[in-house]
């Protein structure tokens, strides 16, 4: 059994779609997934600088435009698909959720309402590896940070304040590494809230069907067969905790024996060599690992 993940945000790279536009079936499918949304994808994911391509509003339609395209080269016969964070909606556009079109118009929504909440106060990110998690949390709780993302293999993305993750960095976890990130807020947190109102408006707009693969949810990593569920889930994710850990947990429960995480890739890999031993991966950063892909779905079908 195969299973497709869909990276999330702060996985893209200046440059990283230069060599999949040279395939005319994935150009075709980013011009017309940036004719839906009025955004030049190609553009930023060939010209732009890296400040550019980190600005919420830009990154998120860019990676979810990524993952859709290089998955649909791919064609059928993985047994399901999951996203991390932003890469929900391009998971649930893989299954069958939402039209590509749809797909696009919720990520470019939930991209600016994201950019729009975070600038109503000076807020922040932080990855914490290694340490012991009860340890981790209790540090987390005593600087008023919230556990943002658990992305499992004994890693913790901590949110709130800029001051507070600013403190967390300075003075570090005993056994552990604090690393700041470059984000532009506290995403999956309370000070998301603003955009989940936003979300939950703008989704009356959108024709949801329910998935024709298996569907996790970062909520609990658990399956969800309803598409009206799925995107009641995804919307309220922007300010609650994303459950990677749990979703790996639910692919090899349910007998998983490879994972391909589509483009632009490499760190949902990452985390699941570590957490996810035994299983087969293949990390597609670049048009010419397609074979392998195919092939890799082929033998675990």
């Amino acid at each position: 059994m195969l299973v497709v993940a869909c990276p999330g945000q702060g996985s893209q790279t200046p440059g990283f779609l230069s060599p999949w536009l040279e395939l005319p079936s994935f150009a075709s499918r980013i011009g017309e997934m940036s004719e839906a949304i009025g955004l030049d994808l190609a553009h930023h994911g060939t010209q732009s600088d890296a400040d550019t391509i980190r600005d919420t509003a830009i990154a998120q339609p860019l990676i979810v435009a990524a993952s859709i395209a290089s998955a649909l080269e791919l064609g059928t016969g993985f047994a399901g698909v999951a996203g991390h964070s932003v890469g929900e909606v391009a998971a649930a556009t893989i299954a069958g959720v939402f039209s590509v079109s749809d797909g696009m118009r919720l990520v470019k929504k939930r991209g600016d309402a994201m950019a729009a909440a975070a600038s109503l106060e000076q807020t922040s990110m932080a990855a914490v590896v290694g340490g012991d998690e009860a340890i981790v949390l209790q540090k987390l709780s005593e600087y008023s940070l919230a556990p943002a993302n658990y992305n499992g293999a004994n890693q913790i993305v901590a949110a709130g304040s800029a001051e507070n993750i600013a403190r967390l960095a300075a003075d570090g976890i005993e056994g552990a590494r604090v690393i700041a990130l470059q984000v532009a807020g506290a995403f999956h947190t309370r000070y998301m809230e603003p955009a989940v109102d936003s979300l939950r408006e703008f989704a009356s707009q959108l024709t949801v069907s329910d998935p024709e693969i298996k569907l996790w949810s970062n909520q609990a990593g658990q399956v969800v067969e309803s598409g009206a569920s799925y995107l009641d889930l995804l919307i309220g994710q922007v300010a609650n905790s994303v459950r990677w850990d749990l979703c790996m947990n639910s692919f090899t429960d349910a007998g998983a024996t490879a994972m391909i995480e589509v483009c632009p890739a490499g760190t949902l890999s990452g985390i699941a060599r570590r957490a996810m031993p035994g299983v087969e991966l293949l990390a597609l950063k670049t048009p010419d690992q397609i074979d392998a892909a195919k092939a890799l779905i082929a033998s675990h079908a």
